[in-house]
């Protein structure tokens, strides 16, 4: 599944495009009663909110899951990143964000490229994310905002204001406790207020919304943001980044998890229609 040259260029224009019911109710659903399973596991690939008990984000789960392994390897989504990336892709990063009914915390104004540049080593910005949503997203349950054409900004430089973050969640260890100022509601590299107002009187501001299976292919560099969840209403989504395979992280002093970000280089396969069996893909 590849994209039309039309779809292409309203990625490069604008930064993202989005991909409406992309897999089916009952697909979603199969995913839904994975993410049930693994939400449970006491892990350090598990984050938490600030209550220190609703899940925030899951990390690294195609390692150990087949459906989710399936999903980072489907034509569906691989085919279009290598499209945008220009090559062959690898799995950069893996993660699922919870956004709890009632209790999911907000995601602050930010980039990505720029923990990826500043935490990881990565050279350049020939990455792309895939977003799948596991459940309908709409203006009540936290949806994703995002500022249309704000990655020709490139990436903007900003000052951590925490270079060591402390934490009180119990499922991770105090020895490699940093990291999680970039997945905290308190990110490490969020942008100031002034300049986000400068961006979006220049280029507007936009609503993700969408239903679920639906998938959202954007720039490292798009300004995006989430506001916290107090609806009755989850919002979970699976994110997969894919990083050229000519674009890998340069050695750093004290890297990330491996589960945050994959050293294994190696391209990823499509996987071939009869190898989606567990996926059920009815389409292929």
């Amino acid at each position: 599944m590849y994209l039309t040259e039309e779809q292409l260029l309203i990625y490069r224009n604008q930064g993202f495009i989005l991909l409406s019911e992309y897999f089916s109710r009952a697909e979603v659903e199969i995913m839904k009663a994975e993410l049930s399973a693994i939400s449970t596991e006491k892990s350090p690939k598990k984050i938490l909110e600030k209550d220190n008990k609703t899940v925030r984000s899951l990390h690294g789960s195609h390692t150990t899951n087949d459906v989710f392994n399936s999903l980072a390897r489907h034509p569906f989504i691989v085919e279009p990143a290598m499209q945008i990336v220009g090559n062959q892709v690898y799995i950069y990063q893996f993660k699922v964000n919870l956004k709890a009914a009632f209790t999911g915390d907000i995601w602050k104004w930010h980039q990505d490229y720029i923990y990826w540049r500043k935490e990881d080593g990565m050279p350049r910005p020939q990455v792309v994310n895939a977003m799948c949503l596991l459940d309908d997203m709409n203006e009540f349950n936290g949806p994703l905002f995002v500022i249309p054409s704000s990655h020709r900004e490139e990436m903007i430089d900003v000052t951590s204001d925490h270079p060591k973050v402390a934490t009180t969640n119990s499922n991770i260890s105090s020895d490699g406790d940093a990291w999680i100022s970039s997945f905290s509601a308190n990110l490490k590299y969020s942008l100031s207020p002034e300049l986000v107002t400068d961006l979006v009187s220049k280029y507007g501001i936009y609503l993700i919304k969408a239903v679920a299976g639906s998938v959202l292919f954007f720039d490292s560099n798009i300004v995006h943001a989430s506001s916290n969840n107090i609806s009755p209403f989850g919002r979970s989504t699976v994110i997969i980044t894919y990083n050229s395979i000519e674009n890998i992280p340069l050695p750093v002093q004290n890297p990330r998890p491996d589960f945050l970000v994959s050293q294994d280089y190696r391209p990823v396969t499509p996987l071939a229609p009869d190898a989606l069996s567990k996926f059920s893909r009815v389409l292929i």
